[in-house]
């Protein structure tokens, strides 16, 4: 890399760690807030589902608006609302304020991340080099997240949970600054008018599809608001393929989606995101409310996490290289699947901290791994006007995956808790919750790992990315 293009390097994965800190940062400390705002206990996961529905819902819009209005405009706008939502955040004494500001901080997310991601593929070019921008961005996106978890843990047991926001505000001028002096303007060559009616439906359908998730996480799956709202969003959702079809610039072309490199690499992105972000929301459940956990002791249990898959990042890219994307997205899905499955053996005692350390730290390195080669394989062989679409529709994955993990996985350990809280004690009832919650993600993500290896090499002889 050259000096400028080390320098761009550096200030994009700052903004983008900023965004992945943000979101682990409130998980931990979500117990605290919701007891200190008066949330009920039902209604805990809003404060991180508020944050993920935004974010998944415009992300690809946003990829396609930074195209034409220009990538670096749509960073510098999505940081200037991240700094406001964190200090409203901060500033909140009530459960309705935090909310909004948890909606805001989504929405900058959700256009942050296809702003920069945008700005770090056409600043490298296809091959090695942008694939170790790439696994450096996945290793700091992970980063991001441990590290936001043990810095979430340390700031709600030391200081205050609203330091968990407030953080964000000297970080996110500090983002504001540099940008305009390091990284260029850049856009694609668009004519036309742009796709409304496509970006309305896309939005509000994933909205609503989110919503009813959540809402049947929360509430149970025959709850009838949440069954309809899922309904809603199948309905937008189709129609927005039927408006795809016949305006003259679609928002996603069908043309790009049935590309078999982005397809099957964003579905092995939705898996990895999924089943990772609900399972470390579990081992949290777990520690706090069955080993009797703070906040603070929960969040230094994943540091060693944040340590490999940092180290998964640093290696994808040379992994890639030797072995090929459509080789490595399903291995590294696949270590993270066993890993997920040991976690089904922990009890009441202390000694399972151990186990939890190495199976997330192992985890950690193939979710981090398969991250990388989802984002190399969805990415690779397009032109620069379709890597805002491109790493939109990566980064709505992601969102999708971490909104719609945790209330479908927490549902199942919900629904077991109460069936146990009959006739066992509290902390076995959460175990045994637990424990179900995470043989059943294992499973689906050595099922996801099985069928991305068989689309992808199916898919081999026009889509196989090896970098030179």
């Amino acid at each position: 890399m050259t000096g400028r293009q080390k320098t761009v390097l550096a200030v994009l994965l700052g903004a983008q760690f900023i965004v992945s800190a943000d979101f682990s940062i409130l998980n931990v400390a979500i117990p605290v807030i919701g007891k200190d705002l008066g949330f009920a206990l039902a209604d805990f996961q809003w404060i991180a589902t508020a944050f993920a529905l935004t974010s998944a819902s415009f992300t690809l819009v946003f990829g396609n608006v930074a195209d034409r209005l220009g990538r670096r405009r749509m960073l510098l706008t999505g940081m200037g609302l991240l700094v406001a939502a964190s200090l409203l955040g901060g500033l909140a004494g009530s459960p309705a304020v935090l909310l909004t500001a948890r909606v805001v901080q989504g929405l900058a997310t959700g256009i942050v991340i296809p702003a920069a991601m945008s700005l770090l593929t056409t600043s490298f070019p296809e091959g090695p080099l942008r694939d170790r921008a790439l696994g450096l961005n996945g290793a700091l996106l992970s980063a991001g997240f441990t590290i936001g978890a043990v810095l979430g843990g340390v700031l709600t047991g030391v200081v205050s949970w609203r330091w968990a926001f407030l953080i964000n505000v000297p970080v996110g001028v500090a983002v504001l600054v540099l940008v305009p002096m390091v990284v260029a303007e850049s856009r694609a060559e668009r004519g036309g008018r742009p796709d409304v009616p496509g970006a309305v439906t896309v939005s509000l359908g994933l909205a609503a599809l989110i919503y009813g998730i959540s809402t049947l996480g929360a509430k149970g799956w025959g709850n009838a608001p949440g069954l309809a709202a899922m309904a809603v969003g199948v309905v937008l959702l189709a129609v927005f393929v039927a408006v795809e079809m016949r305006v003259e610039q679609p928002l996603a072309p069908l043309r790009f989606l049935s590309r078999p490199t982005v397809s099957w690499g964003n579905l092995g992105g939705l898996a990895t995101f999924t089943m990772e972000t609900a399972a470390i929301f579990l081992m949290t459940l777990y520690l706090q409310e069955t080993l009797g956990y703070s906040a603070l002791a929960a969040g230094l249990v994943f540091a060693l996490t944040g340590v490999t898959a940092l180290l998964g990042g640093v290696a994808a890219p040379r992994l890639i290289a030797r072995f090929g994307s459509r080789n490595v997205l399903p291995a590294g899905l696949l270590v993270q699947g066993l890993s997920t499955a040991a976690l089904f053996f922990v009890g009441h005692g202390h000694g399972s901290v151990a186990l939890v350390i190495a199976a997330t730290s192992i985890g950690g390195f193939g979710h981090m791994v398969a991250v990388v080669s989802y984002m190399v394989t969805a990415t690779s062989g397009l032109a620069d006007d379709e890597q805002g679409l491109a790493t939109g529709l990566t980064s709505m994955t992601q969102q999708v995956g971490i909104t719609a993990g945790i209330p479908v996985l927490s549902a199942i350990a919900n629904s077991r808790i109460h069936a146990l809280k009959t006739h066992e004690a509290a902390a076995d009832a959460v175990l045994g919750g637990v424990t179900l919650a995470v043989l059943i993600d294992a499973a689906l993500t050595v099922t996801g790992a099985l069928l991305v290896f068989a689309l992808l090499r199916r898919a081999r002889p026009r889509t196989e990315h090896r970098p030179a």
